[in-house]
């Protein structure tokens, strides 16, 4: 499913996402303190372990295996995950995965500069 066709316009028209990940949509809802990113993952990705602040998602459809402080779980379309500020993890992501994830941080990520 085209991502397009997946997210509503009212998504689709907001400011991408400068997220350096081969095959990724991203659509980024600025806030004063926090984030919130659409995101669309077009190929398999392998995410390597990092910290940032507090994250919390819910998957739209797909799937997710995080591991989260050395525990790896999977997660599906519905399900929901928190991960604490400063806890390592990383994620191993499949094909046409899409979630939304809130990010307690108001400048994890930028806005892509649109080519002219």
């Amino acid at each position: 499913m085209q991502n397009e066709d997946f997210f509503p316009t009212i998504i689709t028209d907001l400011p991408r996402a400068d997220i350096p990940i081969a095959g990724l949509d991203a659509y980024l809802l600025q806030g004063n303190n926090q984030q919130v990113v659409f995101m669309c993952f077009e190929n398999e990705v392998e995410v390597p372990e990092h910290t940032h602040e507090a994250q919390w998602g819910v998957v739209l459809e797909g799937e997710i295996a995080l591991t989260i402080n050395g525990i790896m779980k999977i997660f599906r379309k519905g399900d929901t995950y928190v991960i604490p500020k400063n806890v390592p993890h990383s994620a191993r992501i499949k094909a046409r995965y899409k979630d939304v994830s809130l990010f307690n941080q108001k400048d994890r990520y930028k806005t892509r500069k649109e080519e002219p």
